[in-house]
């Protein structure tokens, strides 16, 4: 069972190395940038039972950039002094001329493969990545207040619809607790208007052509060093703001995992990106998936009405998705990848990165790993 601190300490030691754009965007409130970063430490992450390692990334690198094989090292070194392991990579973020299919994608292709064979030539073989156009991760509320008193992120169409896609970032930023959004890059958001002009061509068919134009690309290099890419659902699982959606339902995953044939070609199951739509059996996507599930998001999401859902604590009574039905799904296909419970409430009055906090994902840890004791111990795999 794996944490996902998502950002490591290492480069809250070392943020001098963030790019000039970065540097840009924080301006005179540069020396402040540590408090943008993880809140959760790698010595917390250990002393959670069951817990063995982290998935991670180097935050400040741009897509496209390739990755320093001394900024890797550094990584796994740290981790690994805190007694744990890196386990996987989330993101390796894919340019945008990849998922538009551009001129000069090959430049950026050639670029994520030198950083594949980094990652690998250091052990490193899961690598989580999405290919949503122009936003990643969508919400209308990073902190909707619940009865209990604890926050959630929340989403409702209604009010998504209302927002000026050029403002989404303003909005969401507003309730981020002065933190950086995993996946919201403020360089690439600068530029909203150029990226919508940039996709306006690219539909899904497209969108999965420059995807299997993509994976042929770099599956030699994932299988030379057994690198898993686990791509992940889109959040939530349908089109927002008109930009084309593919990583949405179970037909669309067998899809993916048919058209480029490799061991190494994959996806990241995430309950609750999948769970936003209510169509989406898990259990039954799991089965059918097998062997192609390398990496599991296993949380829990309540549904209000279509296309609004609030987040919830990882007990299934608290949401909508049956968390003893999903284990057993991954039980029973006899998966032994990585999993880690994902986003959790804001509760106890900690104050850290939306959905990213210690506490309710510890007990999340716990709650998962004593679902999985139980099935080891009563179900024939």
């Amino acid at each position: 069972m794996l944490f996902d601190s998502k950002l490591i300490r290492e480069y809250i030691s070392k943020i001098y190395k963030l790019s000039d754009e970065k540097r840009k965007y924080y301006g005179n409130d540069f020396k402040m940038v540590w408090k943008k970063t993880d809140t959760v430490t790698l010595e917390q992450i250990r002393q959670i039972p069951g817990v063995t390692g982290v998935v991670t990334t180097l935050y400040d690198m741009m897509p496209g950039e390739v990755w320093p094989l001394e900024r890797i090292k550094e990584m796994k070194a740290e981790v690994e002094a805190a007694g744990l392991r890196v386990a996987g990579i989330e993101s390796v973020n894919i340019h945008d001329s990849i998922k538009i299919g551009t001129s000069d994608r090959e430049k950026y292709i050639a670029n994520y493969i030198t950083t594949l064979e980094r990652l690998g030539q250091e052990g490193i073989d899961v690598v989580c990545y999405n290919f949503m156009p122009v936003f990643d991760w969508t919400r209308s509320d990073l902190a909707k207040v619940r009865t209990d008193g604890s926050t959630v992120l929340s989403y409702d169409q209604e009010l998504i619809d209302k927002i000026n896609p050029e403002n989404l970032l303003s909005s969401m930023d507003s309730k981020s607790n002065g933190f950086m959004l995993p996946g919201w890059e403020p360089e690439r958001m600068a530029r909203i208007k150029e990226l919508f002009e940039m996709y306006k061509d690219v539909d899904n068919e497209k969108l999965f052509a420059n995807l299997k134009y993509f994976l042929e690309a770099i599956m030699p290099t994932c299988e030379k060093y057994n690198i898993k890419m686990a791509i992940h659902p889109d959040d939530p699982a349908w089109p927002v703001f008109g930009l084309p959606r593919i990583m949405t339902s179970k037909e669309n995953l067998l899809k993916l995992v048919t058209m480029v044939d490799s061991p190494c070609n994959g996806i990241t199951l995430c309950t609750g990106s999948l769970g936003s739509n209510v169509n989406n059996d898990i259990p039954d996507i799991i089965r059918a998936l097998k062997e192609k599930i390398h990496f599991a998001h296993v949380r829990n999401i309540k549904h209000l009405r279509p296309g609004k859902f609030d987040e919830a604590a990882h007990l299934s009574s608290d949401g909508s998705l049956d968390m003893y039905e999903i284990m057993k799904a991954l039980y029973e296909i006899g998966f032994d990848g990585i999993t880690r419970p994902d986003h959790g409430r804001a509760i106890w009055g900690e104050v850290a990165m939306p959905g990213y906090g210690l506490y309710d994902r510890a007990l999340g840890v716990a709650y998962l790993n004593g679902i999985w004791e139980s099935l080891q111990k009563t179900v024939k795999s």
